[in-house]
């Protein structure tokens, strides 16, 4: 059995295992699909190079549909990372995005979703980067499934050591806002790994396209996890 069936059957006859990674009431809440391909003909260069009018349009989308959190990313082609060199490479740019976005307000409560314990942590603070960035470990009967917290506020590593263990539905941090958080529109990037390669604090949310299946087999989709 590959790792992905093992998750989900971990998942599967495991439900009560997994908490919540924002606060959400699936009879209440509604979640708006954000597209950031070159599909979406309403965002241009110029908004999504304006972090504040880039937060604006994200914040108007949802109060416009009356809907919680903005959601959406897991293997989508983004155009919009063209305004930072950070996804930049010499022969391919990276534009593959390897986790799940959940946008809403700065300060909004990240939880851990799974038992585990903190494996790393550090403040990513480049343009277009992570921000403050948490990694959890999980042991799922045997399995080792490592999660990603990106774009957290710089307060949520405050007191964390590694090695920490952690609770289902323990509050983790916060959202950071676009001063703290790589300068983006307020949102977690959420992502789950098999193996970190040696990571610490850190792990590729972005790949090149050419590496689709490379990170595809590393990288399990979010949704599982989340249950959105």
């Amino acid at each position: 059995m590959d790792r992905h069936q093992q998750l989900k059957t971990y998942l599967q006859n495991n439900p009560g295992a997994v908490g919540k990674v924002v606060d959400y009431d699936a009879g209440i809440d509604r979640l708006f699909p954000l597209d950031f391909t070159s599909a979406n003909a309403e965002l241009n260069t110029e908004i999504i190079a304006d972090t504040q009018r880039f937060t604006n349009w994200v914040s108007d989308k949802l109060k416009a549909n009356n809907c919680r959190y903005g959601i959406g990313g897991y293997m989508e082609h983004r155009t919009i990372y063209a305004v930072s060199a950070h996804f930049d490479t010499e022969d391919e740019p990276r534009r593959l995005h390897l986790g799940v976005d959940i946008w809403g307000p700065a300060g909004t409560p990240i939880y851990t979703p799974l038992n585990g314990k903190v494996h790393s942590f550090q403040d990513n603070n480049n343009l277009g980067d992570y921000g403050p960035c948490i990694i959890l470990q999980h042991n799922l009967d045997g399995l080792i499934l490592y999660s990603l917290y990106g774009h957290l506020s710089r307060k949520s590593l405050e007191g964390l050591t590694i090695g920490m263990a952690v609770k289902k539905d323990q509050q983790t941090g916060t959202l950071g806002d676009n001063t703290e958080n790589g300068q983006w529109p307020p949102h977690l990037h959420f992502q789950l790994m098999f193996d970190i390669e040696g990571k610490f604090g850190d792990y590729p949310g972005v790949c090149k396209y050419s590496e689709m299946e490379k990170y595809r087999a590393n990288v399990p989709h979010p949704g599982l996890v989340l249950g959105f």
